[in-house]
């Protein structure tokens, strides 16, 4: 009896005595850095529809069209809002998988490119353990033709492995021809990023150089793969915002610029930009990111994964600079 009430008396006292530096405490880590927000009330869409993921937005007009991956549907679907959080339900199929042709058992990872003369889209094709990209063109962009009943980009370098996805487009009017990044190497999630071009959006020509993007091993974000990557035009640089993995179940989002779109890629110092969060709806990773500076703020679109549901949410940047340091 005596031995216990000492112990109820020097255990607290030994606690109280042990200084407050020797107790080591593990820093917080943000799920955004240098400027960015997740919006409150993600995710923004999926849920009750099953996977929804890698997605191609347009702001036209008052509203937003954004192109989606629907896994339990293997098909490509639109929906609609007024500002980028508030989605139309349910969402509308607009391409379909075709397994007479052999390659599109499963479509998704669409990209969407708007031109005088339409629409414009790339999408990934998927049968028996390999990817390749699809082209096809629409008036409205809800009624799609494919172009090819064949891929257009296929995975014919050692680089590329068994897949090529995750296609990003601009059109280049200057020099008269579509330019894409996308993503090459293993199937369940590629290996780095390369680039092509093409004057007609059928008939591409691989950088000799590629891949032109590759995973930074001094980084443990991403030291394993970096992927799925959007490039955008600012000013004078190329901006992407891509994906890393710093292993293959464990993904954040980065952003990189280049002046050419190829080659001396600058990395923000801040990568990555958005994190998981922890016992959140985007717990194990961020994936696939599609960014729209609107005027006034940058919106983020995003799938976030946890467990085998992956979901779309959005992060929100006031104003345009996103963090680089000034170029000398």
């Amino acid at each position: 009896m005596k031995r216990n009430l000492w112990l109820l008396v020097a255990v607290p006292l030994l606690g109280w005595l042990v200084p407050p530096h020797a107790v080591a405490v593990e820093p917080a880590v943000p799920e955004t850095v240098a400027g960015w927000k997740k919006f409150e009330g993600n995710p923004v869409m999926g849920g009750k529809y099953g996977t929804c993921f890698d997605i191609s937005v347009l702001h036209e007009g008052d509203k937003y069209r954004m192109w989606l991956s629907w896994r339990p549907k293997k098909s490509i679907a639109l929906v609609e809002s007024k500002d980028g959080i508030h989605w139309s339900e349910p969402p509308q199929i607009v391409l379909g998988p075709r397994k007479e042709t052999g390659w599109e058992d499963d479509i998704n990872r669409p990209y969407v490119v708007k031109r005088t003369d339409g629409y414009h889209l790339w999408y990934t094709g998927q049968a028996k353990g390999h990817s390749w990209i699809g082209y096809a063109t629409s008036p409205d962009g809800v009624t799609w033709k494919r172009m090819s009943d064949k891929p257009v980009l296929a995975s014919d370098k050692p680089w590329e492995r068994v897949a090529v996805m995750c296609p990003s487009v601009l059109w280049d009017e200057p020099a008269k021809q579509f330019r894409m990044w996308y993503s090459g190497g293993e199937q369940n999630e590629p290996n780095a990023i390369g680039c092509a071009t093409s004057s007609d959006g059928l008939t591409w020509a691989k950088h000799a150089g590629n891949p032109i993007f590759t995973p930074d091993p001094k980084s443990e974000w991403e030291k394993h793969k970096v992927t799925a990557c959007q490039v955008e035009k600012c000013g004078a640089w190329f901006v992407m915002f891509y994906i890393g993995f710093r292993d293959e179940a464990h993904a954040q989002i980065g952003l990189a610029r280049s002046r050419d779109g190829i080659a001396n890629w600058q990395r923000l110092p801040a990568n990555p930009v958005i994190r998981p969060g922890a016992g959140r709806w985007d717990h194990d990773a961020c994936y696939k990111p599609f960014a729209i500076f609107d005027g006034t703020q940058w919106l983020l679109w995003y799938n976030g994964r946890h467990g085998h549901l992956e979901q779309i949410g959005v992060a929100l940047h006031a104003g345009e600079d996103l963090g680089f340091e000034a170029a000398k």
